[in-house]
């Protein structure tokens, strides 16, 4: 599985894609397994029937005493998000932070979930406003005790699909995938944190990243935290200088590639700095 790590925080946010139902099922199970066995509530979310949601996870140890005791709850996708299907991002945030906090209050240390999404995300505006709301509820784990593994069906929405929300993610199974584009844990800033390969095959996948992230200047500056960042080619480097001068701000990129600078003096760039760091 691709994309940073979090070893300062234990919570996770994942996305999954599959094309094999029975291989998504066992990964949810053990992704709630481990929730539960941190003391964690742990929630189902999807669009079957709660019997047959319950089928799918029959083999969670601890399932039924979950059950009873609320521990596991199974909740159908319009309980869990907005029935209209199109997702408003900062809404939706708040909800599952005030689920987290309730968890915390009935005495669980936090709050994980599996959600099977692919039907929040099928249209291009689906993805827009969903996309926005992964970044957002990405930079929401940093501060609370939330975990959400996010899954995609691939043959229903295809490759290129699912790589646009995969690439909002930390962590991602999405063969071909080869950037990440997620939120960063300091509280006064608006970061984010980039990892990975960029470069002609994904120049433009980057570009509506950027966009969907959002990223607010603060003190006039966008910084981007890249350690893991392995390879940017010009074209991405142009699409930040894009992005940094619509926003009136100086885009920081932090990066061990000490090519870089000399890269944005060539191409004359008045609104990229790069930092270079060990």
């Amino acid at each position: 599985m691709s994309g940073t790590q979090r070893s300062a925080v234990p919570h996770d946010h994942v996305c999954w894609s599959y094309d094999d139902p029975a291989a998504f099922d066992a990964a949810a199970r053990r992704y709630l397994s481990r929730g539960l066995a941190d003391g964690e509530q742990v929630w189902y979310v999807g669009p079957e029937r709660a019997e047959s949601a319950r089928m799918r996870l029959g083999e969670l140890p601890g399932l039924d005493q979950g059950l009873r005791s609320g521990a596991v709850r199974i909740v159908a996708t319009d309980s869990a998000y907005d029935k209209d299907e199109k997702v408003d991002p900062t809404a939706q945030v708040r909800a599952y932070a005030a689920a987290t906090e309730a968890a915390l209050a009935e005495g669980y240390t936090g709050l994980r979930v599996v959600a099977e999404a692919t039907d929040l995300a099928r249209t291009p505006q689906q993805r827009d406003l969903f996309a926005r709301y992964e970044h957002l509820v990405d930079r929401y784990m940093w501060a609370r005790p939330f975990s959400a593994m996010c899954a995609y069906d691939r043959r229903q929405l295809g490759d290129r699909a699912v790589a646009e929300l995969a690439c909002m993610h930390p962590r991602t199974n999405a063969p071909g995938l080869l950037f990440t584009l997620s939120a960063c844990g300091h509280e006064q800033d608006d970061c984010a944190v980039l990892a990975g390969e960029l470069d002609p095959s994904n120049h433009e996948l980057f570009a509506t990243a950027l966009e969907r992230a959002d990223l607010r200047p603060v003190d006039g500056r966008l910084r981007l935290c890249a350690p893991g960042l392995r390879f940017i080619d010009h074209r991405c480097l142009l699409h930040l200088q894009e992005y940094a001068a619509r926003r009136g701000a100086t885009a920081v990129l932090h990066t061990p590639l000490s090519a870089v600078p000399r890269l944005v003096e060539l191409l004359g760039l008045p609104d990229v700095r790069v930092e270079v760091t060990r």
